[in-house]
């Protein structure tokens, strides 16, 4: 974000991908892709793809880490090291450790850990392609995975990107717009009762403009919660329940 270039980001209204300012990129979702998980979901934003996987409830080891009257979400999120163009050094940076950490805060109001104490839910989002908006895909798909796996939850949490590019609000940035924009923001939240779980800024922007990518990212997250229903809708009659 912030990154000088030459590169005109929109021009007569137009993205660097053809869509208008508001448009999300082709949004694609599937349930269950990882046999040996107890729930899984594949995400993919435009180029931005993410896998989740999801295991548990399970007993927590060692023991001195569980908690006797809740369970706990653990998350991880990591970028393959062949995600992106120049290659990533395997492992986990500090961009994957705290973007974790968002993740788990995202998801963890959704959950009815109080039913499992002692016990752990594992969640893990690895992007095997990026191109922009890696951590709300990965949100998403984690979402989806942990009702594939049958974890009780109030309601899924849906997560876009907002921002500022060449001076116009948009949706759902792409690689170029997360670079060489002028601001950025992560959000995430409970589209059926309007609980924001997650809100991260980068960048720069007025008040105005701040209500006004908040109403752009709920108008996104209800388009993309109906992607996740049908989702979840197209696999269940697959496997004919």
């Amino acid at each position: 974000m912030g990154h000088k270039s030459d590169i005109k980001l929109i021009v007569d209204g137009k993205r660097t991908d053809g869509r208008t300012v508001d448009q999300c990129r082709e949004v694609t979702m599937e349930v269950n892709v990882i046999p040996a998980a107890d729930g899984s979901a594949k995400v993919g934003f435009g180029s931005t793809v993410a896998l989740a996987s999801v295991y548990g409830p399970r007993e927590l080891f060692p023991r001195f880490m569980q908690e006797s009257d809740t369970g706990i979400l653990r998350t991880r999120y990591n970028m393959a090291p062949f995600s992106v163009d120049d290659r990533k050094k395997p492992g986990q940076d500090r961009r994957s450790q705290e973007i974790s950490k968002v993740m788990k805060h995202a998801l963890e109001p959704v959950l009815f850990l109080q039913e499992f104490p002692k016990v752990t839910v594992d969640a893990f989002a690895e992007v095997i392609q990026a191109d922009g908006s890696t951590r709300v895909t990965g949100i998403n798909a984690v979402s989806l995975a942990l009702v594939a796996a049958g974890i009780p939850m109030s309601h899924m949490v849906t997560a876009v990107s907002v921002g500022k590019a060449d001076g116009e609000l948009v949706t759902d940035l792409n690689g170029k717009e997360d670079n060489f924009g002028e601001a950025d923001m992560g959000f995430a939240m409970v589209h059926d009762t309007g609980e924001v779980t997650l809100l991260q800024m980068d960048g720069e922007l007025t008040l105005d403009e701040i209500k006004k990518l908040l109403d752009m990212a709920q108008t996104a997250c209800g388009q993309i919660l109906e992607k996740q229903k049908k989702a979840l809708r197209d696999f269940y009659v697959k496997r004919g329940e």
